[in-house]
């Protein structure tokens, strides 16, 4: 477990695109602490969302830091784009490394581009075992408790021992949940020690968004204090 602040980033994925100025607006004022931007080519998962203009565009109106997660075949080619486009956290998937020397590698050239944070994800099908040897060389690990590709998936528990896993072998920066995360499920996240929360439409499809990001950081907060019961599909008790 670490001490660091809880961060909730609502996914932009799940906003209305046709008012995205104002779904970043809608957010910032409902709490949100990050934006997170999914970026996708269509190769390494089966869509396609936005390019740097993009971001850079979200970089000119938002007052929260951009949280990009590249969901790409290809991370190094683009990474100084969407460095430059704004992003404050840039992160890739170790799946598109073929080893631990060759991640730590892109880990380093990204953070020489002069972005804030650096993060390695990893699906839910790749053992924890795949980012433990460069826990040093990145600031976050996105821990994906859905198959990336779309939204509005249901949370996969068994990731929970994922993020265990990193805590218990000592790794101190930030460890970020993203998939399925709602009022049912941030608590046994919170509880096996992640820090900072993503959420799409338990946020942007909720009636009052920000009633809906309080209650995620309420429960987070107490599930840090009182870890929660939990139950086999990693939704809490209590």
């Amino acid at each position: 477990m670490t001490d660091l602040p809880l961060l909730i980033a609502p996914s932009i994925l799940s906003c209305d695109f046709a008012r995205i100025g104002e779904e970043l607006a809608r957010a910032e004022a409902a709490g949100a602490d990050w934006h997170h931007v999914d970026v996708m080519d269509g190769h390494f998962v089966p869509n396609l969302t936005i390019g740097p203009p993009v971001v850079a565009a979200l970089h000119r109106v938002a007052r929260a830091p951009l949280d990009v997660h590249l969901m790409i075949t290809d991370p190094w080619t683009y990474a100084p784009h969407f460095v430059r486009a704004g992003a404050h956290v840039l992160t890739f998937h170790v799946e598109v490394c073929p080893d631990a020397a060759a991640a730590r590698e892109l880990a380093t050239r990204i953070r020489a581009l002069g972005v804030a944070e650096v993060g390695i994800s990893l699906s839910p099908d790749t053992p924890v075992e795949r980012v433990l040897p460069v826990l040093d060389a990145v600031d976050l690990v996105l821990v994906m408790s859905v198959h990336p590709g779309f939204g509005g998936q249901s949370f996969i528990a068994a990731t929970l021992d994922k993020t265990a896993a990193l805590r218990a072998h000592g790794f101190r920066g930030r460890v970020e949940m993203d998939g399925g995360i709602n009022a049912d499920t941030v608590a046994s996240c919170a509880a096996a020690g992640c820090d900072t929360f993503v959420a799409g439409s338990a946020l942007f499809g909720a009636p009052d968004m920000a009633a809906a990001l309080r209650t995620l950081r309420e429960r987070a907060t107490q599930a840090r204090r009182t870890p929660p019961l939990v139950q086999k599909d990693g939704t809490h008790v209590r």
